[in-house]
């Protein structure tokens, strides 16, 4: 295409001047060595401009180019971009809006809409996916004779007690995302923080006690307390996570001193059973000998009213009969003799005949009747 200007110009070979100036070059040698212009010429700026000018014409319905037309164009691009700021949130997520990087709003689960890029963005982490952080001891995978393998770390699980012994503890913290927008952006690794976090909050709560409470009837407590003071201290980070459960795995003295400690563990149950069979021993006898002694001195009360109330009607006889013989003295003295010789003689096998009686007949005595009679000795 030929170039031309006022002042004359460069029509393809023949003479005068090129677009940036040179002259002709038909006597000097040609190429990169020499000032010739035998190679092909770039391409100018307003060829590029004409040429874009004439692709967008192309474009254009009609050919032609208009304000009009170059307003719709942009009508059309800014629909465009408007559009992108639509998203979606899954059921397990939550979307968090930035605004020039900034949190700007957190967002549940659906279609939803925001300033297309540059100006917001979207992160959608998933918040309901139970997360699983072991501490003491790693899975290592499962094998088909010996089931889940597992690694031991100690530097992990060994902790001190209330009472200054050791015990070697594993444990698994369970946890969600509570907050995402707290979750991304307060804590920097959210997963080694639980797993610090819940240490030093184990120890805490295994130092303030023993450890014969720890390895029996405390491990509900201990890990219900671990679980409190990790909420507690998560919360003070800002940290957007909830502690679901704190699951004890394994507790009992370190493996150096395990036999020595069973050991010890034995002659206190033998101590207790010694002890329980004791207990047992006083609850038995203590309530017997108690209640023996209150029969006795039930008994002996009885006996005393017993006394006392013979003694008063003897004395109560005694007085009726001296009234009576006041009255009647002689009567009532044949009756005390008679009734004194009745209480004498009804035991004996004597038989009194009175002399006035039978007299001339000899006397009839049934001396085997009154044998039978005779008292037993």
């Amino acid at each position: 295409m030929p170039w031309s200007n006022q002042g004359g110009g460069w029509q393809g070979g023949g003479g005068g001047r090129g677009p940036w100036g040179q002259g002709p070059r038909g006597n000097g040698p040609s190429g990169p060595g020499g000032g010739g212009f035998g190679g092909p010429n770039p391409p100018s700026l307003e060829d590029i401009l004409r040429k874009g000018q004439d692709k967008f014409r192309n474009l254009m319905p009609g050919g032609d180019v208009s304000g009009r037309g170059i307003l719709l164009l942009i009508l059309v691009a800014l629909a465009i971009w408007l559009g992108t700021g639509f998203y979606r949130v899954d059921t397990d997520e939550q979307g968090v809006v930035l605004r020039f990087g900034k949190v700007h709003a957190v967002t549940e689960p659906g279609l939803r809409y925001r300033l297309p890029w540059p100006v917001d963005s979207v992160l959608t982490p998933k918040v309901t996916t139970v997360n699983r952080e072991e501490i003491g001891f790693r899975s290592m995978g499962e094998s088909s004779t010996r089931g889940v393998q597992q690694r031991d770390v100690p530097e992990e699980s060994l902790m001190l007690t209330g009472d200054e012994n050791i015990v070697d503890i594993d444990f698994t913290v369970l946890w969600q995302v509570k907050d995402a927008g707290q979750y991304l952006f307060n804590v920097v690794d959210p997963s080694r923080t639980i797993k610090q976090v819940a240490e030093s909050a184990i120890r805490e709560v295994v130092g303030k006690n023993n450890i014969q409470f720890i390895l029996t009837e405390g491990r509900t407590k201990i890990a219900d307390d671990t679980r409190r003071v990790m909420q507690a201290v998560l919360d003070g980070y800002n940290a957007g996570v909830v502690i679901t459960q704190v699951a004890l795995q394994r507790t009992e003295p370190p493996a150096s001193v395990i036999d020595a400690f069973r050991d010890v563990q034995s002659a206190q149950a033998d101590r207790e059973r010694a002890q329980n069979e004791a207990e047992a021993y006083r609850n038995d006898i203590i309530p017997r000998a108690r209640g023996e002694a209150q029969r006795m001195l039930q008994q002996a009360e009885a006996y005393k009213q017993e006394v006392i109330a013979n003694a008063q009607g003897d004395a109560s006889r005694f007085t009726q009969v001296y009234n009576e013989y006041r009255l009647a003295k002689d009567v009532t003295t044949k009756r005390m003799y008679l009734e004194t010789m009745e209480q004498l003689l009804r035991g004996t096998n004597k038989v009194i005949i009175d002399g006035q009686a039978g007299q001339g007949v000899l006397p009839y005595l049934p001396l085997p009747e009154l044998q039978k009679k005779q008292p037993q000795r």
